[in-house]
């Protein structure tokens, strides 16, 4: 007999998030820009003065981060094509619980689908086009 002692594994079920394409994303990217314009790197004379100012720079961008992301619940369920567009529509729904307001919810779920995983097939075919090379046989 053998005993194997199995520690408790703590798993983190939630994540900050910003979305691609969502003015969070958008005023995020305006701040780091800004973050970048006013880095002062005029008196970088050696490596302790330059270890100071990225270290500046990186808590300053994580920051930025932080303030621009929302705290996203990660699930069995979770679903990459999920968009703000889906969360505003499936809120109207509960909200009114209409029958419009579910075909209307459910439209927009088949359009982003249909988008995103179109996106995918066709960034899968990009990079297999340049890796893949095929041979052409003359039918006679």
């Amino acid at each position: 007999m053998i005993t194997i002692p199995i520690i408790k594994e703590y798993t983190n079920s939630s994540k900050c998030s910003i979305g691609k394409g969502s003015e969070e994303e958008v005023s995020f990217i305006k701040d780091v820009f800004i973050i970048f314009r006013n880095l002062n790197m005029s008196n970088i004379s050696d490596p302790t003065s330059l270890d100071k100012i990225v270290n500046d720079l990186a808590q300053k961008i994580e920051y930025t981060g932080e303030k621009h992301s929302k705290i996203v619940k990660i699930s069995k369920n979770s679903k990459s094509w999920w968009n703000n567009k889906c969360s505003h529509d499936l809120e109207i729904y509960k909200t009114t619980k209409s029958l419009e307001d579910w075909k209307t919810f459910q439209r927009m779920v088949k359009i982003t689908k249909k988008t995103f995983f179109n996106l995918k097939i066709q960034e899968i075919a990009n990079k297999k086009q340049g890796v893949v090379t095929t041979t052409r046989h003359k039918v006679q």
